[in-house]
């Protein structure tokens, strides 16, 4: 007989190169069954006897619930009860003031909820949710976010625990001796989220044990809240956030849904569900809060920077502090001797603002990256020369080394695959007929982090494994990333791989946001699949029929202290056409080279990257919104008046990146990667506008009838 190599006939378990299957453009696992419908999300679940809920929202900007009248309502056909601050049943307080919904007759903010219609159907819901008479007592408000606001105040904290205010090295002195300076200011109005899924929960309880099907980034955080307000034991809750349909932040958190959901399934003894009408999404479950960004940079005459001083101001919500963290990104970006990065707050009797793509680093790095563009131009210097020679060995901020840092590199890559060479400098260098041409660059940074997560993996007797892990997948490909993780560590093909997510049953695991997503979960899955290879190889025999199972948990890994500044960079590109006629923006080319880390899944990864860009070109040019002071409330409300990209506005989007080894992150090597592609974008566009008409716009959004006013005074 022929003698086999050991591994010919291999036993089920025996391990086996992975085949490059990290970096790998491999498919969503989950993409047929969203593609032929039969993925559920959290308003599908077609539980017996389900009843459907609408919200009441309050119709004044501050001031206290008198009386609710409740008897038209309740004679319509099809209704069940309709719940009210005065006979909710009674929650514990939670550390989000939003949550307290329908405990207290008084009104923070236009579009509280004040009641709530519940009925067979949505249509039978909605119409005795008009039906509702709420008569108030109505007190005074202040909703305006202006210079000088007598309230403002300087928070010790930001959003995510930054500092409000870093400073080093004399800031003013060493900008008055600079031999060049710019000071300009800079606004962002406020941004909705809008997923294409509105803030959706069924919930429902068994005796004295509650399930929601809840659309979030996070089942495991909505299971600690629920079980608080409850007063229950958290074995006692189950949340399934299986399908989601985006959330771009808004969903970081629990919102109202799930609590009110909770609320009238308890009062009415059936299952409920409960999705946020789209026209009530701005005022429940937050926004991205105006800024308005002082920048004053100081620079020598070979382009240097003595000094960089920024300064955000934007405004709260007397129910729940957020501060958005827009200076946090100077503290990051370019070498200077002298910084002050200071934020400023006031509280209004407004919505709460809360996370949305990118906190900070959107709204802070157009900012600040428009500022350094402006400093290009004041010194004669090409822009993107300008950054190479102002990029710092350490972080300013901190004084720490960067566990990795390529942003020179991306910058030349992208200046090498754009053509940047062949620009003309000179503003409005470059016409075809009425359309003025210009192209644009900006830097962009995100925090490359991790936190503690747990998760199992499973080996059965038939050769397949199991990942078990209460991750959420928002549509960032977190399942088929994760199932390529564990078949990396195993040694196994991905076909012999399954993985479970979105159970708060599974084990548990922080939520989708701040781009620590797979840098975390992926972390607990490698070291759970990694331990069980090992025991694998040192396992004689077959299997046990119940297989062989990990467990892992990266608590005191994951959330240690590092030496190192840890972030992605990228640098943007992007050619726009003004037209001198209808004033109308339209970008040509986007082009994006990011530097974050290993990269898991080159297909998921370039749909990232390249979706940040398209939602920062929505943010450039068409989304924008309004509040009203007088009334306490946003005026766009929707999708016909909130204009995201379509369709036809996004351009030829290209996105690269470079081959980035960093050890200093997670054993996989890799960055989060989901926000990093807006951060540049919105200052790329401005940059190519301000080379395109030589005029230099800084309010967002860049839309047509700003730009032809601009157009017209230069004429």
């Amino acid at each position: 007989m022929t003698a086999h190599p050991p591994d010919e006939h291999p036993t089920p378990h025996t391990r086996r190169p992975a085949g490059g299957v990290l970096g790998a453009a491999v498919e969503r696992r989950e993409g047929s069954l969203k593609v032929g419908g039969s993925a559920r999300y959290a308003g599908e679940y077609q539980l017996p006897g389900r009843a459907h809920a609408w919200p009441v929202p309050a119709e004044v900007a501050r001031g206290r619930v008198t009386g609710v009248d409740t008897s038209a309502a309740l004679a319509l056909p099809g209704v069940f009860d309709v719940l009210t601050p005065g006979d909710a049943p009674r929650l514990a307080e939670p550390e989000d003031g939003t949550l307290a919904v329908l405990q207290s007759p008084d009104v923070p903010h236009r579009g509280w909820c004040v009641a709530l219609a519940v009925a067979e159907t949505p249509e039978a819901a909605r119409a005795a949710a008009r039906a509702v008479h709420v008569s108030y007592a109505v007190a005074p408000h202040d909703a305006e976010l202006r210079p000088g606001h007598p309230d403002i105040y300087e928070p010790e904290v930001a959003n995510a625990g930054f500092p409000g205010r870093v400073e080093f090295g004399d800031p003013e002195a060493a900008l008055a001796r600079a031999e060049t300076r710019v000071d300009v200011v800079y606004r962002v109005p406020p941004l909705h989220n809008h997923p294409m899924e509105p803030h959706t929960s069924t919930a429902q309880w068994d005796g004295d044990r509650l399930t929601v099907y809840t659309s979030s980034q996070g089942g495991t955080t909505v299971r600690e809240v629920l079980a608080h307000m409850f007063r229950m034991p958290e074995e006692r809750v189950r949340v399934v956030t299986e399908h989601v349909g985006g959330g771009f932040g808004s969903k970081g958190t629990p919102r109202p849904d799930v609590v009110l959901a909770a609320l009238a399934a308890r009062r009415t003894g059936r299952p409920v569900t409960l999705a946020y009408p789209r026209r009530y999404l701005p005022t429940t479950v937050g926004h991205r809060a105006p800024t308005e960004q002082r920048l004053r940079l100081g620079a020598h005459a070979d382009g240097r920077l003595a000094a960089v001083l920024h300064e955000a101001t934007t405004h709260s919500s007397r129910v729940r502090e957020f501060v958005e963290q827009a200076a946090v990104p100077s503290r990051v970006m370019y070498a200077t001797p002298a910084l002050l990065s200071v934020h400023r707050a006031v509280r209004l009797d407004i919505p709460g603002p809360s996370w949305m793509r990118a906190p900070g680093e959107a709204p802070g790095m157009y900012a600040l990256e428009s500022a350094l563009d402006e400093l290009a131009d004041a010194l004669g210097m090409d822009p993107v020369e300008l950054r190479v020679r102002n990029d710092p060995d350490r972080e300013p901020g901190s004084g720490k080394p960067f566990s990795s840092r390529h942003l020179v590199e991306c910058l030349h890559e992208g200046a090498r695959r754009f053509g940047w060479a062949d620009r003309d400098p000179r503003p409005r260098s470059r016409a075809e007929g009425p359309l003025l041409i210009g192209t644009g660059v900006a830097a962009a940074t995100y925090p490359a982090s991790s936190v503690p997560a747990t998760a199992a993996a499973h080996a059965l007797p038939d050769g397949t494994f199991t990942v078990r892990i209460n991750a959420t997948d928002i549509g960032t490909g977190a399942r088929t990333v994760l199932t390529q993780i564990a078949a990396d560590a195993l040694g196994a093909p991905l076909d012999r791989v399954r993985t479970e997510i979105g159970h708060s049953d599974l084990p548990s695991a922080w939520l989708a946001g701040g781009s620590t997503g797979t840098a975390s979960w992926g972390w607990a899955v490698h070291k759970a699949c990694t331990e069980l290879a090992s025991r694998l190889a040192g396992h004689p025999g077959p299997l046990p029929a119940d297989g062989l199972e990990t467990r892992a948990d990266t608590a005191g890994e994951a959330d240690a202290d590092s030496p190192y500044a840890r972030h992605a960079f990228g640098a943007q590109f992007a050619e726009v056409a003004v037209d001198t006629v209808t004033g109308e923006t339209r970008v040509r080319r986007l082009l994006g080279v990011f530097a974050a880390g290993r990269i898991l899944n080159a297909r998921t990864a370039r749909s990232q990257f390249t979706g940040g860009m398209i939602m920062g070109l929505g943010m450039a040019l068409t989304e924008g919104s309004t509040l009203d002071p007088l009334f306490g409330d946003f005026t766009e409300a929707d999708l016909a008046s909130y204009h995201v990209p379509a369709h036809a506005d996004v351009p030829d989007v290209e996105a690269h990146w470079i081959d980035e080894d960093d050890p200093h992150l997670n054993p996989m090597g890799s960055k989060g990667i989901g926000e990093i592609g807006i951060v540049g974008t919105a200052a790329a566009i401005g940059n190519a506008v301000h080379h395109a008409t030589g005029i230099r716009f800084r309010e967002l959004p860049l839309t047509p009838d700003r730009i032809l006013t601009g157009l017209l005074s230069e004429g």
